[in-house]
């Protein structure tokens, strides 16, 4: 993924980056697995982890398919890739919005919560089906926050409302960073206009749990500055979010993650 002064709004360099990579595996390896472990992933296989971001998925998979395949696990910033380098796990600096593929082919191509932060993300879909072996999948994973938007699904009081107000903040600002917020929906349609079969989607959907907390108020404190200059919200309402936030006041949901997946024709 790019920094913040490229466009992205939750830059990899920033030390709430490793908090929010934690609690995003916590909330969703496991269903990135069950849609991965149902095609196969086993020993042998080639994969292209792309934006891969923190090393949870790119390290289980380099398990899979070890010990005579490999896993590339791509971001633009691999700082919180590098220290899990292993075995059949290789580490590229990589803009997939801008530099060309690696070389292929590949049995699986996997990209998680990356299309929607990129630009040129139909250039980019397309160059993640051009690498793929015949009868290679493709599995695309991104949030719909327009499917979704609140924090507190139950605004019950202040506290809730305030979160929820936050936020339309937080969406505000990826909006302004070109940001699709309603691009998850959209996934079985172009994995079958990329000329992909067996399409097929579902969504996971975590209400509340611990992980959704701890996503939340890393999220809230990377971008605190943002919300502050752009005067969605004051220094006392954040405070008081992260203090609801602190004392277990909040019922906190995240947006739908959508997983769609096909396979390029044999």
């Amino acid at each position: 993924m790019s920094g913040a002064d490229d466009g992205y709004l939750l830059d990899n360099q920033q030390s709430e980056a490793g908090r929010r990579f934690a609690a995003l595996a916590e909330l969703f390896d496991p269903s990135t697995f069950r849609h991965l472990d149902a095609l196969g992933t086993g020993p042998g296989w080639r994969i292209w982890e792309v934006g891969a971001g923190g090393p949870s998925v790119p390290d289980r998979l380099a398990e899979q398919v070890a010990p005579d395949g490999e896993v590339l696990a791509t971001d633009l910033d691999t700082t919180w890739l590098e220290p899990a380098a292993r075995p059949g796990l290789r580490v590229l600096r990589h803009d997939v919005g801008t530099d060309p593929p690696p070389d292929g082919p590949f049995d699986l191509v996997h990209a998680r919560l990356v299309l929607v932060h990129v630009p040129q993300r139909d250039s980019a879909l397309a160059a993640l089906v051009s690498v793929l072996r015949p009868g290679g999948w493709l599995v695309v994973e991104e949030a719909d926050p327009a499917l979704q938007p609140l924090a507190c699904l139950d605004e019950s009081g202040p506290a809730q409302r305030l979160a929820n107000r936050l936020k339309v903040g937080f969406r505000e600002l990826m909006a302004d960073r070109g940001v699709d917020l309603a691009y998850g929906r959209t996934l079985p349609r172009r994995l079958r206009e990329a000329g992909l079969t067996e399409v097929g989607a579902d969504a996971w959907f975590p209400i509340t749990a611990p992980a959704c907390l701890e996503l939340e108020r890393a999220t809230v404190e990377q971008i605190r500055d943002l919300l502050l200059a752009a005067g969605l919200a004051t220094a006392e309402e954040i405070e008081q979010h992260l203090a609801n936030l602190s004392a277990g006041l909040l019922d906190v949901a995240t947006s739908p993650m959508i997983t769609a997946w096909g396979r390029r024709p044999s």
